[in-house]
């Protein structure tokens, strides 16, 4: 049974093929020394998730290799190429009957979202049925805590590269919206001229 510490789980998104960064996986790209994939589970473990589930996808013996990912729980997605939609399911199902109350899921490929922004999302957890995201400007964003309640329901709209997008919407008035816009930038590193921002 899960205890007061790993309540919470954190779930990183880190399958992409990085198709429009020639095929280079996001998970590998290098940031501050090391694959922008240890970067997330670090934000996850410095919020104060004691598991940590990893999704991979593209080249993962790749990741499996050059990342250090000691102590996490790695989720092999065969069907990555389907989206982020796939890849949130297979974490949500890595999950079920893991004790974890919630979910804390962050994306392998925003660096300028680090453990302030993280811990202040994990901080709106209150129970089962907590839906939470962080919020810029007052616009939804990442990283977002899933109460275990809102699991079924959002694996099952989960399609493409959609991700939890349905499922949002639908439940707009339950989800906590936790700025952070004042110690995080959430963009993506989705193409080359993004690689700048890397470090």
């Amino acid at each position: 049974m899960a205890g007061p510490t790993d309540e919470v789980a954190g779930l990183v998104l880190a399958a992409g093929g990085g198709r429009r960064l020639g095929g280079r996986p996001k998970a590998l790209l290098t940031h501050r020394g090391r694959p922008l994939v240890e970067h997330a589970v670090a934000v996850l473990r410095a919020a104060g998730c004691t598991r940590v589930h990893v999704v991979l996808g593209a080249r993962s013996g790749d990741v499996r290799e050059r990342a250090r990912l000691t102590d996490c729980v790695l989720v092999d997605n065969p069907g990555w190429e389907e989206g982020m939609g796939s890849s949130l399911r297979a974490g949500l199902d890595s999950l079920a009957g893991s004790g974890a109350r919630a979910a804390l899921v962050c994306l392998v490929d925003q660096p300028g979202i680090g453990a302030r922004a993280a811990v202040r999302v994990r901080a709106a957890f209150k129970d089962d049925t907590s839906l939470a995201a962080a919020a810029y400007d007052g616009v939804r964003g990442h990283p977002v805590l899933f109460g275990a309640a809102h699991w079924a329901g959002i694996a099952a709209r989960a399609t493409g590269d959609r991700g939890a997008r349905a499922y949002l919407k639908e439940h707009a008035a339950e989800i906590t919206l936790v700025e952070c816009g004042d110690v995080a930038q959430p963009y993506d590193i989705d193409t080359e001229a993004d690689l700048a921002r890397l470090e």
